[in-house]
């Protein structure tokens, strides 16, 4: 992972693996591509940024990038409230942003993960891609669409003779991050920055941060009984104060 491209890398854990990445002595560049400014106080030598919308139709703004051997997409953004409350219009903007432009940047990387040559590539997704998630319907309808994508495309590298697959990482809620308008806190996404760039250098296709201590059980509950375990989220959430 000598030249990384990150996506959404202007704050959260994308900033955090931005971070991790430039002060290691092997990496030459990170690229950073971002609807926000990279803050000067995170300016480094290595890292290089750029502004970029994911909504615009023109995504030639990544054909710069064909040094890349790692790619990491971590935009996205969500918000708890109730399918209700949603207007319309954040429907197709909660696609536009967490679903489409993932499918849209992975395409045009796509020779280099069907390639013999090693070519690293992760996606934040989310647990919620995994369960139904009251106060997250929409977005986590955006981030199950990408759970299956992955897992489809990573057959298809299979088929191919590829030994390269697709990182899905599938945290609950991360603290430290800019999500739902948050702070960045690096002190605090700097030890998953790592566990993530950890599995990617790996070649892993799956990474559900607490799966043991948390989510094992909590899928399990899922999977035993949907219904019951969506009313479990609902309270949890109003009960935890974030709604």
């Amino acid at each position: 992972m000598k030249r990384t491209l990150i996506v959404g890398g202007a704050n959260g854990i994308g900033l955090g693996i931005a971070t991790e990445l430039s002060m290691r002595s092997d990496v030459e560049k990170v690229y950073v591509v971002d609807k926000a400014i990279l803050d000067e106080e995170y300016a480094h030598p290595k890292i290089q940024a750029y502004t970029f919308d994911l909504t615009e139709d023109d995504y030639s703004v990544f054909d710069r990038f064909d040094d890349i051997d790692s790619l990491m997409i971590t935009a996205g953004f969500g918000k708890l409230q109730l399918f209700r409350d949603m207007q319309e219009s954040m429907i197709s903007q909660y696609f536009n942003v967490n679903t489409i432009p993932v499918m849209r940047i992975i395409k045009r990387f796509y020779r280099k993960l069907e390639a013999r040559e090693e070519f690293r590539c992760g996606v934040m997704v989310s647990i919620s891609g995994f369960m139904s998630s009251p106060f997250f319907s929409v977005y986590a309808a955006t981030k199950a669409a990408l759970k299956v994508f992955i897992e489809s495309v990573n057959v298809e590298l299979e088929k191919a003779g590829s030994s390269n697959r697709i990182l899905n990482v599938s945290p609950g809620s991360l603290k430290g991050t800019s999500f739902n308008n948050a702070k960045t806190d690096l002190s605090v996404t700097i030890p998953m920055a790592k566990e993530i760039i950890s599995h990617l250098e790996g070649g892993d296709d799956l990474f559900i941060p607490q799966y043991d201590e948390v989510f094992r059980e909590v899928l399990e509950r899922y999977h035993a009984d949907f219904r019951a375990e969506g009313v479990h989220s609902y309270e949890y959430k109003v009960n935890s104060g974030r709604v």
